[in-house]
């Protein structure tokens, strides 16, 4: 596809979509312009660990983006970036190739030749930087979860509406051809393929202690640990609670240390709530109630929950049950059988119960209910490739497969689960309000105060004019 212009881009894009009967709220165009149809996307890449990279080289595959720039608070991550960039481009046949390298992120948004920002810090980090960028009018793709929290999770979505952007969230599994099972099984229980729908079973798999007690570390000199806390409240620096400084591949530990993500809750949470909600017609509300346990890890350098049991109910009646004994994946069951999707042979942990010569990854009780979709129902936007799909939305001006609005309502009712395994009692969500219902303490944990006012997302929508 290297051959091809953004017009030809453009114009495949809405040929595909011809004839196919899609989803409201996905072409919803906001009134922002597109950009000139002759012009390649500037792109600047802000966080360039393991996620990062992965949305480096994947953006760089296409045609459409230019990446101009990169950003990092560790140096040696910084400089395998730019040299990623680099080499790819060079391999094109470029014997110069411009890429600034940038430890603030600040001074990326303010240049104004770039166009969009990939987001691809740790969870803690994400709505301060993608808000900011928002508001310096950058289009963005933001990792999974889009946010930490619920309240920066509403911060982030007014913050793209009110300046006109376009936003992806990393929910790659409403794209690319190696998860196609999760839209073809969204696609047939939308269709009402199962009757009515009744329970869905989804598992996250499982974070295991690791077994290190904390230890305070010194400091690498590579490294701005004080600017990477951010928000968070000051803590010693521990390699096992941030990440390995001499490699980018393998999860790192912050993914495991409740200050910094909450756990498999969001982590793979926000995959596979995305695709349910998205099965049920549910992908702008939420649950109604909340009944959740776990165990969290305690006197080990991780913090986040271990195992957990979660009942969400649907105010169409559908219930949500996520477990750790589940098959990582999500089964549907309805009135007239089940459907199971999954990602595979794909093990996401070390206790995740996949294996490669485990049951197919797109199955169901009975054959005929994986058949075809046929004319006239119900299909999703085409998306052959989730950064692509980004791209072109940005070029025409429209929602892409991920957008804003249905990724916080994604990762607001994961929130909101993780909210009730901490209070280990049952809570009433209110989609709507975006709130507990008569619960101040469930209330008080949608969101956290920042360790210091450059920190708080709330001082900055206030400055923005957006409190």
């Amino acid at each position: 596809m290297s051959h091809l212009t953004r017009r030809t881009f453009v114009k495949n894009t809405l040929l595909a979509g011809a004839g196919l009967a899609v989803l409201p709220g996905f072409l919803r165009t906001p009134a922002r312009g597109a950009l000139s149809p002759n012009r390649r996307i500037n792109i600047a890449q802000i966080g360039c660990g393991r996620m990062g990279t992965s949305d480096l080289e994947g953006t760089l595959a296409h045609p459409l983006a230019r990446v101009v720039a990169v950003c990092d608070l560790d140096a040696r991550r910084l400089g395998l970036a730019r040299e990623t960039v680099v080499k790819f481009y060079q391999r094109q046949g470029e014997a110069s190739v411009d890429v600034k390298a940038y430890h603030d992120f600040h001074e990326v948004l303010a240049r104004p030749d770039i166009d969009a920002v990939i987001v691809s810090t740790p969870d803690h980090w994400h709505a301060l930087v993608a808000v900011q960028a928002a508001l310096a009018g950058k289009h963005l793709y933001v990792q999974k979860p889009i946010t930490y929290g619920i309240n920066e999770s509403i911060a982030l979505r007014q913050a793209v509406r009110a300046k006109k952007v376009i936003l992806q969230t990393g929910s790659q599994q409403r794209s690319e051809k190696p998860y196609f099972a999760f839209r073809q099984a969204s696609e047939l229980v939308r269709n009402g393929r199962l009757g009515r729908l009744r329970v869905v079973r989804i598992g996250v798999g499982l974070d295991k202690p690791s077994g290190q007690p904390p230890a305070p570390m010194p400091v690498p000199a590579t490294f701005d640990y004080d600017r990477w806390l951010g928000p968070v409240a000051e803590q010693p620096y521990m390699e096992g609670r941030v990440h390995p400084q001499n490699s980018i591949s393998g999860r790192p530990g912050w993914i495991t240390t409740e200050d910094f993500g909450l756990g498999m809750i969001t982590n793979w949470g926000a995959h596979h709530m995305d695709i349910a909600q998205w099965a049920m017609g549910q992908e702008s509300g939420g649950p109604t109630t909340i009944n959740a346990q776990a165990h969290f890890m305690q006197d080990d350098q991780w913090t986040v929950h271990h195992d957990y049991h979660i009942e969400l109910m649907y105010p169409n009646g559908v219930q949500v049950i996520l477990d750790n004994k589940f098959e990582n994946g999500l089964r549907f069951e309805g009135d007239r059988g089940w459907i199971f999707c999954a990602r595979g042979s794909e093990k996401v942990t070390a206790s995740d119960p996949n294996v490669a010569a485990g049951p197919s990854p797109f199955r169901a009780s009975d054959d005929q209910l994986l058949a075809p979709l046929e004319a006239g129902e119900t299909r999703w936007m085409p998306s052959p490739n989730h950064y692509l799909n980004w791209l072109e939305a940005i070029a025409a001006n429209r929602d892409p497969i991920a957008p804003v609005d249905q990724a916080v309502k994604s990762v607001q009712a994961c929130c909101a689960a993780w909210i009730g395994m901490k209070l280990g009692r049952p809570l009433t969500w209110d989609a709507a309000t975006e709130s507990f219902v008569g619960n101040e303490q469930a209330n008080a944990l949608r969101g956290r105060p920042a360790r210091r006012p450059e920190y708080d997302l709330g001082l900055v929508m206030k400055n923005a004019g957006l409190a």
